[in-house]
């Protein structure tokens, strides 16, 4: 069994207590955020591929398109100011801002598009496939994109609809760097990357002050911001994993943002003068999966029956309530192409005979991989609990985030509890992720779950998740992810339980924070203290 361990952390300076007087508060030019960072591996936007170190380069970096602060749910200028495509030659000309500088005042040139994603394609770190699905290698991105002036043509190869392209390049490792500083720093051929993580070198809002793993992310604003400088001078997220300690920092005002209290904590501020809490849907589905090294864990049987062997109701209406919503297929609702069935419900006995049918020996031991934070921790336990009724026994293994992700690529757990959010808003995003695997090999590393988990799925699978990114209508599109979603749900070696539900609790002065529906989406430019 796994013991929780109440911890205090230190916040931003040793003057935030827990326990200062009610009258505190934060200063009028600053943001202080207390929030659980130590799923952070790295900020360099060409690896960094976990949702803190999203959310970081979002408000750091920019790409030639976005989904904006202003609106997160259409795709807007950001560098570029238009684009033409030809989807005929599978080309797309854009056109880029002639007003922008980087943090070190170097301007933005077509040149630094073309480096950063070259940067991108050749460093061949966790998030590279986004871009180099496009048919991007080391060898030929200079090539495929190419910079007259102040226009960057970028060409592709795929039937890929437009869209989709688009989408890819407005997702996180698009992110356009200084390729001057960052080549300036470069140390042994890594092309900047250990200084990256140390230092930004974007266009975005806010550069980086302080970064400290599992400590501290400050951010300092970016006065000559194209679209105008944030109201806040700076934006101090301080790690802190209790839900307890931040609900009491924020009720004291010593912070004025908490984004991990869990639903009793919630529920506690009710009533709360000062304070308030706003809930924001989320893309991320939480799931978990088996890996198809541990010999145990092979059998399709023991899949279908843990299907059968989550509480999903008393789950999501108890220790869940207001954060997570019952969901059970890979693309998350709200998005075109979700399928929104539940077909799964908490059954033992059921479970117990699909076992038993299927001549697996029961009890069956296995080690559950799980980030150690509130709400995970919980989850982890219900789940030991209602699997112990069907035969399998759960020994919980908690870590850092960080700790836990680099595990699972590594593949070496053997049950792992986590979450996923799409790279991209695009149904291929999650599809590639969950029912692709172009080869399963050790040496093969991908950025999927599939490969993750050792899962080669069935060929007609592969098949049809490559057909359904070629398809040019959208409805037939939409209808083969749909039948994808439930091929996985029969045939893949993973549970998907809920779609998160994000409550960020705050004092009323803050205005203008958006948090969209993935960490990409996290903005803090239009913040205001009112």
């Amino acid at each position: 069994m796994y013991h929780i361990r109440n911890r205090l952390l230190a916040g931003v300076a040793a003057g935030f207590l827990a326990v200062a007087p009610l009258d505190a508060q934060t200063p009028d030019n600053m943001l202080v955020v207390a929030q659980n960072i130590d799923d952070i591996v790295t900020i360099d936007p060409a690896s960094a591929y976990e949702f803190s170190s999203g959310e970081y380069v979002a408000n750091t970096y920019d790409t030639l398109v976005r989904y904006d602060a202003t609106d997160t749910t259409v795709l807007a200028p950001a560098l570029a100011t238009d684009w033409q495509v030809d989807a005929e030659n599978k080309a797309v000309t854009f056109t880029l801002r002639d007003d922008v500088t980087f943090h070190s005042g170097n301007p933005l040139r077509g040149e630094d598009v073309v480096g950063s994603w070259k940067r991108v394609v050749s460093l061949d770190k966790a998030p590279a496939f986004i871009l180099t699905q496009l048919g991007w290698t080391p060898e030929n991105i200079e090539e495929m994109v190419t910079a007259d002036g102040n226009t960057i043509t970028v060409r592709y190869e795929g039937d890929f609809a437009p869209s989709f392209v688009l989408n890819v390049l407005a997702a996180r490792p698009a992110s356009i760097v200084d390729m001057e500083t960052v080549m300036a720093n470069e140390v042994d051929g890594d092309m900047g990357h250990a200084w990256m993580n140390r230092n930004s070198a974007g266009t975005g809002p806010f550069s980086l002050g302080t970064y400290r793993p599992a400590d501290i992310l400050s951010l300092d604003a970016n006065p000559d911001y194209y679209l105008g400088g944030p109201a806040m001078e700076r934006v101090v997220i301080q790690h802190n994993p209790e839900g307890a300690t931040q609900r009491l920092q924020l009720e004291a005002g010593d912070i004025d943002m908490a984004k991990n209290l869990d639903p009793g904590q919630i529920a506690g501020l009710e009533g709360v003068d000062g304070v308030r809490v706003e809930t924001y849907p989320q893309a991320a589905v939480h799931w978990v999966s088996f890996n198809q090294k541990t010999e145990s864990l092979t059998d399709p049987a023991v899949w279908e029956a843990a299907r059968y062997l989550v509480d999903y109701e008393g789950m999501a209406d108890g220790m869940l309530k207001g954060q997570m919503k019952v969901h059970q297929a890979f693309w998350p609702d709200g998005f075109p192409g979700a399928l929104t069935d539940t077909p799964f419900t908490y059954d033992p006995e059921k479970a117990k005979q699909i076992l038993a049918d299927a001549g697996v020996e029961t009890p069956i031991s296995v080690t559950m991989d799980v980030i150690s934070a509130p709400t995970f921790v919980e989850m982890a336990q219900a789940l030991q609990a209602s699997f112990a009724q069907g035969g399998i026994n759960l020994e919980i293994v908690p870590g850092t985030g960080a700790q836990v992700i680099t595990k699972y690529r590594a593949r070496t757990h053997e049950a792992m509890m986590l979450y996923w959010g799409p790279d991209f808003m695009d149904p291929h995003s999650n599809a590639k992720a969950f029912a692709f695997n172009a080869d399963n090999s050790d040496d093969k590393y991908a950025s999927t779950t599939t490969w993750r988990n050792a899962w080669m799925p069935p060929a007609e699978m592969n098949e049809k998740t490559m057909a359904a990114l070629s398809e040019q209508d959208a409805d037939t599109r939409l209808e083969m992810y749909l039948e994808l979603q439930k091929a996985t749900q029969a045939e893949a070696p993973f549970v998907i339980m809920f779609q998160a539900i994000k409550q960020v609790a705050m004092r009323d002065t803050i205005q203008g924070f958006v948090n969209g529906a993935t960490s990409d989406y996290v903005f803090y430019r239009l913040v205001e203290k009112k």
